[in-house]
Formats: C-alpha cells, structure tokens, sequence
C-alpha cells in the first residue's frame, strides 16, 4: 500500500495543512522500528484541540517514515 493510502498519513497530513503541530509521538523516534508495531501521534491544532493518530503494524512504519521525511 502506498503512504498516501494510510489513513493516518492522510489524516497527519490534512491537520499538518492546517497549522497543527506534532506535540508528541510514542514510542519516540529514535526507537527501533523493528521493534514498532504501534505509534501514537499527538497533534496539536491552533484552536488548542488535541488530536490522536494512531497506526498498527505496516501503517505504523509508514507513518514513522513520513514524520522522519517531513
């Protein structure tokens, strides 16, 4: 599957168009992704609302990769 056909890549990439900004990811990214099989991004927008992205398994490594790249 390709990146843009994630959901939570197209998600992240819609709230990152409009202004928001990653607060946080877990497990942080200098873990290994070997290891990853979960990732929770927290996002935060300009109004001050708080969202959650999270990505299993092949979307996890992919999501991990466009946040390294981006």
């Amino acid at each position: 599957m390709a990146d843009n056909q994630f959901k939570s890549i197209s998600e992240l990439k819609k709230l990152l168009d409009a202004n928001c900004i990653i607060e946080k990811v877990h497990p942080q990214m200098f873990a290994s992704d070997a290891e990853v099989n979960i990732i929770t991004v927290t996002v935060v927008c300009p109004d001050g609302k708080r969202q959650t992205i999270r990505a299993y398994r092949e979307e996890a490594h992919a999501l991990r990769e466009f946040i390294r790249t981006s």
